[in-house]
């Protein structure tokens, strides 16, 4: 299934060759990175030696921070440039990825055969950060993350509320007025009301576990985690 709009990987692909860059356009993912990492520390009693999938990976900034807590990690993409950096950085900060291209539908059907051999195992925990935005059906993304999961297993999605003050923050001001990120990085209307994530995780047979919001300040260049989910937000969820 090609669950992807080849526009969306348009936009990362140009932008691949900053994907390291701390201070080139995903500086914000940089600076976040620590504070979600934490979080999914907190919320999967730590990563050592478990079967991790970070799905969407782009250039690997959340893969790698994962691997570097003992975790066998996978990470699927369909954006070539951007897999292309996350396998050359991996290669040189000696960690051991496993990249590959597919979407999370295509991985599915392989993962699933791989598993009835018994040469595979689902995994421990699953993230999708920042991709169920930029994807035309989010609920396939969903429902497939379910069934690669283990029965006692965490998956963590990240994404943005359908609010005005979303649009105005994450929008016209990242993108317009401090140009933290390229214009055109996000469309409104594709954003995601947290009611309409737990509906589609209730009806894949996922229980929602802890919900956050979480916020920047452009000036400090800081993070940080509070109940306010009118804008940013991520999600713990676990099988029913």
């Amino acid at each position: 299934m090609q669950n992807f709009d080849q526009n969306e990987l348009n936009k990362f692909e140009k932008m691949a060759i900053t994907w390291w860059d701390p201070n080139g356009d995903f500086k914000p993912i940089h600076q976040l990175n620590p504070l979600r990492l934490q979080y999914i520390l907190d919320q999967s009693n730590g990563l050592f030696a478990k079967n991790v999938l970070d799905v969407g990976c782009g250039g690997g900034i959340l893969s790698e921070s994962m691997a570097k807590q003992g975790a066998k990690v996978t990470g699927i993409d369909m954006s070539i440039a951007p897999l292309e950096v996350a396998k050359m950085h991996a290669k040189e900060s000696s960690l051991a990825i496993d990249y590959q291209q597919s979407t999370i539908e295509d991985f599915l059907q392989k993962h699933t055969a791989l598993v009835e051999a018994k040469k595979a195992e689902k995994f421990d925990v699953i993230t999708c950060m920042e991709m169920l935005e930029h994807v035309p059906d989010p609920v396939s993304i969903i429902t497939s993350c379910q069934a690669l999961l283990k029965t006692d297993g965490v998956l963590f999605f990240s994404t943005i509320n359908r609010t005005f003050k979303a649009w105005a923050l994450v929008v016209l001001g990242a993108e317009y007025i401090l140009k933290l990120l390229p214009k055109g990085t996000h469309d409104y209307d594709k954003f995601i009301r947290p009611s309409e994530l737990l509906r589609w995780s209730d009806e894949a047979g996922l229980h929602c576990q802890d919900m956050c919001g979480y916020h920047y300040n452009p000036f400090l260049g800081r993070f940080w985690f509070n109940d306010d989910v009118s804008a940013n937000y991520i999600a713990t969820f676990k099988k029913s």
